[in-house]
């Protein structure tokens, strides 16, 4: 009687192992699969903070009597080429997956197609913190990447033509915070990224006249969006004086933006990326 008990019990630990085991491994791969705009409020339910971020963001997408700054993000919104994913908190490794199913199938999703990558809201920290935690996450995402660098993107952040580079692909990256209260087409209300493939913007501005057009239409949307000038840094890639890695992260003073790395292969983290990368990021080995 009593070995039939313990064996009955192997075999309901074994099948509760196997169950619970499988539901995780599928809720790591929802968490990390690209979500449609419909798929977000399918999956989770009003009052989460899934749904109330992105509740927030279609707000700002879908706004007539103030409308979102960049025209192309709506365009792909509205036409729901956007993708989207959802973390507690950045955990890298995943986001590179998520980043690299993305890449892959970038070009199926849209001529205006970005992914957005929301977390849940958090304690507000200051700008200087998520800007080193932004770049602490590229720097981590290049380590993650299973592709090498373009041959034709350099190395050295500084230079016109650098840009961030993920899966062979050059990429344009926003981050928006809850710490921007000036320039409100860069806030949001947790840490949010955006990443959008440089073969986006060939496409829209593909000539002189579409490009003049398109920047003067951004310009000016974001002089009555935002609460500060417009920033000296925005411009076009490959412009003399223009530089990538300045318009990802802006501030509130308009200041020269600063990277902290002189390029993603750096191999030492500086002592400011060290003190402030930690909140709202699962530190990793990469």
């Amino acid at each position: 009687m009593a070995e039939n008990t313990r064996i009955l019990a192997v075999k309901i630990f074994v099948l509760f192992y196997f169950f619970h085991d499988r539901r995780l491994r599928e809720i790591k791969v929802y968490l990390n699969s690209l979500h449609k705009k419909n798929d977000v409020f399918t999956r989770y339910a009003p009052g989460s903070w899934q749904h109330i971020i992105f509740s927030e963001f279609t707000t700002s997408m879908e706004s007539a009597t103030r409308p979102f700054p960049c025209i192309f993000g709506v365009q792909g919104y509205k036409a729901d080429q956007l993708r989207y994913v959802f973390q507690d908190e950045i955990v890298v490794s995943d986001l590179a997956k998520a980043l690299a199913e993305f890449i892959k199938s970038a070009r199926d999703f849209g001529p205006n197609t970005s992914l957005v990558v929301f977390t849940r809201p958090q304690s507000i920290d200051s700008l200087e913190a998520y800007e080193n935690q932004f770049w602490h996450i590229l720097k981590q995402l290049r380590a993650h990447d299973t592709q090498p660098w373009p041959a034709g993107i350099p190395d050295e952040i500084d230079s016109t033509h650098w840009e961030f580079c993920f899966a062979g692909e050059p990429v344009f990256v926003v981050c928006n915070t809850p710490a921007h209260l000036l320039r409100q087409s860069r806030r949001a209300s947790s840490f949010m990224l955006t990443f959008q493939p440089r073969w986006v913007f060939e496409k829209i501005l593909g000539t002189e006249r579409a490009a003049q057009k398109a920047f003067s239409s951004v310009r000016d949307r974001l002089a009555s969006y935002d609460f500060i000038p417009l920033s000296p840094a925005l411009g076009r890639y490959g412009d003399p004086g223009v530089l990538e890695h300045q318009q990802y992260f802006l501030d509130e003073e308009n200041r020269p933006g600063r990277c902290p790395f002189h390029s993603l292969q750096d191999k030492a983290e500086p002592p400011q990326i060290e003190k402030t990368c930690a909140r709202g990021l699962q530190p990793e080995n990469a």
